[in-house]
C-alpha cells in the first residue's frame, strides 16, 4: 500500500510518492504555506543578537557578537 500523508495546509490525504507538490496536495497548498512563512505566522524562536557596526579595527565589516 503506498505511503499517505496529510497536507499540512488543508489536511487532504494525499499520496507521498509521485506527488511533485509533497508534503503538500496541490501548488495552491504550497503557496499558501509559502505565504504564512513569508509573512512570519510561523517563526522559528531564536536568541536575539546584538550587532556591532561601530568596531574600531578597521575592516568596515560588520560583527555579530
Amino acid at each position: 500500500m503506498p505511503m499517505r500523508v496529510k497536507c499540512p495546509t488543508c489536511k487532504t490525504e494525499v499520496a507521498w510518492e509521485n506527488n511533485p507538490y509533497r508534503p503538500f496536495c496541490s501548488e495552491r497548498c504550497r503557496l499558501i504555506d509559502l505565504g504564512a512563512w513569508a509573512t512570519e505566522k510561523f517563526k522559528i524562536p531564536a536568541e536575539k543578537q546584538d550587532i556591532d557596526v561601530d568596531d574600531d579595527d578597521g575592516d568596515d565589516q560588520t560583527h555579530y557578537n
